[in-house]
């Protein structure tokens, strides 16, 4: 006959994730709610008045074209960030991963612009690249570049995009690199054995078996790319030129903390949310599907 276990009742697990859940219901759920009563109210910029008014903030904003705008820049944005900054990140660790002398000075040099603040970030590239003061606009004057992303949008979206990318580079990095190094090494050096080159080694063995951390990785990178470079753009360009970098984290910012347009910030933030959480669910639903565990 089969015993069946049985564990008594205790208190112990409950408050275990007792903290947790506290922070959660804190730090998440109790702003978002907030957020979400506020995007029905129409409020003055002294909070003196509100009125309730339903969906009207998001019909306004669904009316607005500037805001359609910037909704598709933002998702042009955090693909293009996503992208950038995992496949370098990629091509470095399988570098890393086949360094022998000097591989810890070479790993503790790529981990090190992650303890950069977003902000500080944004400013080194904005020294870097200033039209006046820069070393790299004098560069590129010698190949024909003008180079001016204070007058330039699409200058200046790349200028994000690079900041944003060469700041999550380090990130991606650390699980590309343990990811490669849990790989049994007789995996390889059967292939190498077969005659695979290294980069047939790579394709067909290595970046299969790492798909789980490239998954994870393309998750972490959508919603860093959705919220985590307000603080490179307000230091980089501040949105502009001409709102050409305003990407839809800065716009709730933008209106609601300086147009003080507290309801439609509300919505907007509300809408990001949305997406994130949507997003992160189709990912989840069909990306996964590809995915060798």
């Amino acid at each position: 006959m089969l015993k069946r276990v049985h564990f008594p009742t205790s208190v112990l697990p409950y408050l275990l994730v007792a903290p947790q859940i506290i922070i959660t219901l804190i730090f998440f759920i109790w702003p978002a709610s907030q957020a979400v009563y506020q995007s029905f109210l129409i409020e003055d910029a002294f909070g003196l008045s509100t009125e309730f008014v339903w969906f009207e903030n998001f019909q306004i904003l669904f009316e607005d074209s500037q805001y359609l705008e910037t909704f598709w820049r933002t998702i042009i944005f955090s693909a293009a960030v996503a992208v950038l900054s995992m496949g370098s990140a990629l091509i470095l660790a399988a570098f890393a991963d086949r360094v022998v002398r000097g591989a810890t000075t070479y790993r503790t040099l790529m981990i090190w612009p992650y303890a950069v603040a977003p902000v500080l970030a944004g400013a080194l590239w904005v020294f870097m690249f200033n039209p006046t003061l820069g070393i790299f606009p004098y560069i590129l004057e010698f190949i024909g570049i003008d180079w001016n992303h204070y007058l330039n949008g699409s200058q200046a979206m790349l200028l994000v995009i690079f900041a944003a990318a060469w700041k999550q580079i380090a990130y991606n990095f650390l699980f590309y690199l343990a990811a490669m190094q849990s790989i049994p090494r007789s995996l390889i050096e059967a292939a190498a054995i077969d005659g695979a080159g290294p980069v047939r080694r790579f394709w067909d063995h290595i970046f299969p078996l790492i798909s789980p951390t490239t998954f994870f990785l393309l998750v972490i990178n959508a919603v860093y790319a959705f919220f985590d470079t307000f603080g490179i753009i307000h230091a980089v360009t501040q949105g502009g030129p001409a709102n050409s970098t305003t990407i839809l984290v800065y716009k709730v910012f933008n209106d609601g903390f300086v147009g003080l347009d507290l309801g439609g910030s509300a919505a907007q933030s509300v809408i990001l949310m949305i997406l994130v959480i949507a997003m992160t669910v189709v990912q989840f639903r069909y990306v996964e599907r590809k995915v060798e565990y």
